[in-house]
Parts: structure tokens; C-alpha cells; sequence
């Protein structure tokens, strides 16, 4: 919450999107109690930002996918970090689409 109290007073933020993890048949993964734990601390320390959730199914598959698709070798694509800043930017564009339909 520090972090994210910092980039606040530099940056203007007007919603959060935050992946919500499902299992591949729709059902609820074993994750989402961290997930709405995490959820319920940024409504009460940033109650002026909304906060979305997005389906996260397969965003590390196509994470993975776009990685071997662009060129990066074995160790990078193996750098979890990576994978979960792809994963987090497929999550932002499947919901800036889903709000312009």
C-alpha cells in the first residue's frame, strides 16, 4: 500500500483493475480470498478509486505465448516477473476492450 500511496501523489489514477482468478471451468479459484483480501484494502485506503475486477484465465498461457512469439529466450521467459507484467497488461487490455463494446 506504500508503494502504491507514492505513485498516487505522482500519477492519476482513475480506476484500479485487479485480475480475478477463476478456475478454466468458471469456478472460483483458490486465490480469490487473497484477491478480494487485497480488493477490501484498496477500498479502504483509496476509497475515491474504483476498483474492477477482470477474468484472468489463460493470461499466463498467452503471456508465455506472446514471449516464445516475440523471440525471448528460455531464462527470460522464465523470469516470473515478466510473465506476470505481460499477464497484467493482457488483464488491462481485455478490460479497456470489454468497456468499449
Amino acid at each position: 500500500m506504500n508503494w502504491l500511496k507514492d505513485y498516487l501523489a505522482r500519477e492519476n489514477v482513475e480506476r484500479f483493475i485487479v485480475g480475478l482468478p477463476k478456475q478454466t471451468n468458471g469456478q472460483d479459484s483458490e486465490n480469490l480470498s487473497r484477491v478480494k483480501t487485497f480488493v477490501g484494502q484498496l477500498n479502504k485506503s483509496f476509497p475515491q478509486i474504483p476498483v474492477d475486477l477482470w477474468d484472468e484465465r489463460y493470461t499466463s498461457v498467452l503471456a508465455h505465448r506472446t514471449m516464445l512469439e516475440s523471440g525471448l529466450g528460455r531464462k527470460a521467459r522464465q523470469n516470473k516477473a515478466l510473465v506476470d507484467e505481460i499477464s497484467a497488461t493482457i488483464i488491462l487490455q481485455g478490460w479497456m476492450e470489454g468497456k468499449r463494446r
